[in-house]
């Protein structure tokens, strides 16, 4: 794929991102060139993050996570494989048929768009701050509609009502799941000070 049709393929997915998710999935890619494209995408978006982290300070309480580039890449790979998980079993939940290699290969895509968004706002940020928060507003926005709009293809779901459910399934047990964990492993929150 050339740079321009890379690009065109961008904005097509904002524009008509189920015929976008029909054109990724019909390509087969087969297991190996899943966990390829998911693995360029981890490491872009960690190598983009921590580029940002030296531009413009994190939050205190990221910090520790952005300052160790491993930890987060590590981090940020057990979160989408997780959330590929949880995107195809709360779909099937509510009779879709999607599967997980066709999810995965979904989200690499779009985490591959987000790496040109961050990509855009590293070089926005030093010269027009206001106007990256608003690219990254905007982003956002965007980056759920086409996730909507790929989870409805890959499920076979006629529109994204359903879609919608899903993405709310897999983010309330997946926030289940890490609260038990947090629980289970004894771990504890720290009273925050009222002021």
């Amino acid at each position: 794929m050339t740079l321009n049709g890379f690009f065109a393929l961008a904005w097509q997915s904002v524009t008509a991102p189920r015929e976008v998710a029909r054109l990724l999935l019909s390509l087969r890619l087969n297991t190996e060139a899943l966990i390829l494209s998911f693995s360029l995408v981890v490491v872009l978006q960690t190598v983009l993050v921590t580029m940002s982290a030296q531009i413009r300070p994190p939050d205190p309480a990221l910090a520790p996570l952005l300052g160790q580039p491993l930890v987060f890449l590590v981090g940020l790979a057990t979160v989408l494989i997780v959330l590929v998980l949880a995107l195809t079993w709360a779909g099937r939940g509510l009779g879709g048929a999607g599967r997980v290699q066709d999810v995965a290969l979904l989200v690499a895509w779009l985490q591959g768009l987000d790496v040109l968004v961050q990509l855009v706002l590293l070089l926005m940020l030093p010269v027009a701050p206001v106007l990256a928060g608003l690219v990254s507003l905007l982003a956002t926005g965007a980056g759920l509609w086409i996730l909507l709009n790929f989870l409805a293809e890959a499920q076979g779901f006629e529109g994204v009502g359903k879609s919608a459910l899903a993405l709310l399934l897999a983010v309330t047990g997946l926030a289940l799941g890490l609260a038990l964990f947090v629980t289970l492993s004894g771990a504890t929150v720290e009273a925050v000070p009222h002021v």
